[in-house]
């Protein structure tokens, strides 16, 4: 090594390569707007309740076989179908987003474990802010 030249104790971070002009304004494909998976989870619980009906299924451990998920997976999303009507309308009604909503089958279990449908509306109305 020559008295001229300068070694660098910094380095490069792992991974990553270094920044330049070209590289850091990518543009990014727009997102595409999907249906809600919250809407997706509905219609599944409404098509397992028709196959029970029907008896194309015995239960809900055979959906989960037919499905390939286990039983209290088929078992949560089911319980969907306990909210009240007027709360499932307005899921089915969600439109395509391109961000992720507010309304899931997760935050919508505790809700769906209410019996009285009075409440379950209100805490549906604070779930996606329309407290009056």
């Amino acid at each position: 090594m020559s008295a001229n030249q300068v070694m660098s104790a910094i380095l490069p971070p792992r991974g990553k390569p270094l920044s330049t002009p070209s590289t850091r304004q990518v543009d990014k494909p727009p997102r595409v707007p999907r249906i809600p998976r919250a809407v997706e989870f509905l219609c599944k619980a409404l098509e397992w309740q028709a196959l029970l009906a029907s008896g194309q299924a015995k239960n809900q451990a055979d959906i989960a076989r037919q499905e390939g998920i286990s039983r209290v997976r088929v078992t949560q999303v089911m319980w969907m179908l306990r909210l009240a009507p007027e709360i499932q309308e307005r899921i089915l009604a969600m439109p395509k987003m391109n961000r992720r909503p507010v309304v899931s089958e997760r935050v919508l279990r505790p809700i769906a474990h209410l019996e009285d449908v009075m409440d379950q509306k209100t805490r549906f109305q604070e779930l996606i802010g329309e407290v009056r």
